[in-house]
């Protein structure tokens, strides 16, 4: 399978038919024998093969740092792809110099990863402080240096371009002024819009459909190669809007997006924090909310979330559609109601009410960057301290992302105290069937759903919850 696909390697334009879903890094590597950018781990752990990838959004054009080990080529297209060569000027950029002047590289194998990534929050972000910069580049890491040194750079930097009064300029320009970024970067934003725009096509037909491709790439690289594929980006499903007091989320939108969307952040305030522990921020900027939903990993965090948010799915194919609730979706491990000619097209749910409170918990073997052994959501709508509705969903505890339907039911009509938890713990562990894996034992993931299931509680009433009594 080939076809052309057209964009900006650094200041270079790029027009090649190999087969899409050949990797970024491998291109980057093997065809333009651009060494700077790193093979470590494949997986998106390690953030060596970091690059920046710069797309028109709204008219403007707007980047992010991506793990090019996962991403397709094919999603590459009409894109600017920036490597650590095209940071480079005739001398170390104040980024690059920064991490000489604090020893942050030893080996320097991950180095042009921590460059990017950095570089990219620069970019992006006209008022920076040291937590959102150290954020940016938590997708890296380093074998060799500790990480000291590199934060101490991260706040260099973050010291360093708020010193220069940046705000009133456009931000690119004012960046190759003060030679942060080098002097081609002001062509590419026309540059990219001159690029013909392909139409969005929801045409499906028998390939294999990547969005992000941040699990598929994992496990299934080689094979995608004899395949054809197409890419979820061009079915034009990148929106979140509100119809009728329903949150109508586009399948392609990535966890990113997702994350800091307006829509959702006066909504669900607390989900910008909690999304943090999904994954590193190069792969929240590629993964979308439908693959990982179609992903149906049984602790996957966004099928958790949209389970408690009683969330439907609009599915299409050539000439139909139809909806159906997430919660019939998933019917057994890695297995799901959709046939090889349809797509999720929206993610669909109610906006909360003012009695409505919501809230995510997740359990994993390191805080950040690691998947759940347990995760839970509860959605709950009360007044005059009864629960007038509830849904609770979980993770890590059954074949599938789990909608606790039986527990849901009971709370509905109870008053909110201990008392109610104690009682609807009994119900929980009547609901799931963990088994033991290197998460953790079937008994050790049972007493971890019980304790979120009262953190949901007492983080949402800690005036009506009496912790003693759930000790």
């Amino acid at each position: 399978m080939a076809e052309n696909i057209e964009f900006f390697l650094n200041a270079k334009k790029i027009s090649t038919n190999v087969h899409p879903a050949k990797t970024l890094l491998d291109f980057i590597r093997v065809d333009e024998s651009l060494k700077g950018t790193k093979e470590g781990c494949r997986e998106g752990d390690c953030g060596a093969c970091t690059v920046l990838v710069g797309e028109i959004n709204n008219d403007q054009l707007k980047y992010k740092s991506v793990n090019s080990c996962l991403y397709p080529i094919g999603n590459a297209d009409g894109k600017h792809v920036v490597t650590i060569e095209g940071l480079n000027n005739e001398r170390l950029t104040p980024i690059q110099e920064e991490f000489n002047n604090e020893g942050a590289t030893q080996c320097g194998f991950c180095t042009p990863g921590f460059v990017n990534s950095l570089t990219g929050y620069v970019i992006e972000h006209k008022e920076l402080n040291n937590i959102d910069a150290e954020t940016s580049i938590a997708g890296n890491i380093c074998r060799c240096t500790g990480y000291s040194s590199i934060k101490r750079t991260a706040e260099n930097v973050v010291e360093k371009i708020n010193s220069l009064n940046l705000e009133s300029q456009s931000r690119i320009i004012a960046l190759v002024e003060r030679d942060i970024l080098p002097k081609y970067f002001l062509e590419i934003e026309e540059k990219l819009k001159s690029f013909d725009i392909k139409p969005a096509n929801k045409c499906i037909s028998k390939s294999t459909i990547i969005g992000g491709g941040t699990d598929l790439f994992v496990q299934h690289a080689d094979s995608l190669m004899n395949e054809d594929v197409s890419f979820a980006k061009n079915f034009g499903l990148n929106n979140i809007q509100v119809i009728d007091n329903e949150c109508v989320v586009g399948a392609s939108i990535t966890i990113e997006e997702f994350k800091n969307s307006e829509i959702i952040k006066k909504h669900f305030p607390s989900l910008m924090k909690q999304l943090e522990m999904f994954a590193s921020l190069p792969i929240r900027n590629s993964a979308t909310i439908g693959g990982n939903l179609v992903n149906a990993s049984p602790i996957g965090d966004s099928a958790i979330i949209f389970l408690a948010l009683n969330a439907k799915l609009r599915i299409c194919n050539n000439n139909n559609f139809r909806i159906i609730n997430l919660n019939q979706f998933h019917k057994g491990y890695k297995t799901f109601d959709l046939y090889e000619d349809e797509i999720i097209e929206d993610i669909i749910f109610q906006l909360p009410t003012e009695n409505e409170y919501f809230n995510f918990e997740k359990v994993s073997k390191r805080t950040y960057l690691d998947i759940a052994s347990v995760n839970s959501a509860l959605n709950i709508s009360v007044t005059n301290r009864i629960i007038n509705s509830a849904h609770l969903s979980a993770g890590g505890i059954a074949p599938i992302p789990l909608y606790l339907s039986e527990t849901s039911n009971f709370l509905k009509g109870k008053g909110v105290s201990s008392e109610t938890i104690l009682d609807a713990l009994n119900i929980v562990q009547s609901e799931i069937s963990p088994i033991s894996d290197i998460r953790g034992s079937a008994e050790y993931k049972r007493i971890l759903l019980s304790q979120l299931l009262k953190a949901h509680f007492i983080k949402l009433f800690p005036e009506l919850i009496d912790v003693e009594v759930l000790l």
